[in-house]
């Protein structure tokens, strides 16, 4: 039993030899505390906060994770059914669906179902990353 533990310990020492610390090894660099290789590695990235979307609101970001210029759409605004092309240039590339109505966004600017759509039920719809630019929109009666 005493030589296993003796094993394992003689083991755990040659492991650690030659595995330096972060502090020895920033030391023997020559980094002063306070330099990158001094301070704690990045967190990791959580889930993306909710953009903020008034209920009986469609809200467009530019960026993913609803960050960036946000577009507002408001019911009383829009023609049902219809479609509604974002600003000449710009596109979305998250949303949230507050209408309590379905939408469907496009990557086409004309609502053309030759290319990518999807329609998000209108029960407070929220997406982070759309699998393509929005660049229009349509909001359906119920």
């Amino acid at each position: 039993m005493r030589t296993s533990s003796t094993v394992l310990a003689a083991t755990v020492l040659a492991a650690t030899a030659l595995i330096p610390s972060t502090a020895t090894a920033a030391h023997a660099a020559g980094h002063a505390p306070g330099h990158p290789a001094h301070r704690a590695p990045a967190r990791a990235a959580g889930p993306p906060t909710l953009g903020a979307c008034a209920t009986g609101q469609l809200c467009l970001w530019a960026k993913a994770d609803f960050k960036g210029t946000r577009h507002t759409h408001e019911l009383s605004t829009l023609d049902i059914n219809s479609c509604t092309a974002l600003p000449a240039g710009t596109s979305a590339q998250s949303l949230a669906n507050r209408t309590a109505r379905p939408v469907t966004t496009y990557q086409s600017a004309e609502c053309a179902e030759t290319g990518e759509f999807q329609t998000y039920p209108g029960d407070g719809t929220w997406l982070p990353q759309s699998p393509y630019q929005v660049r229009a929109f349509k909001v359906w009666e119920r």
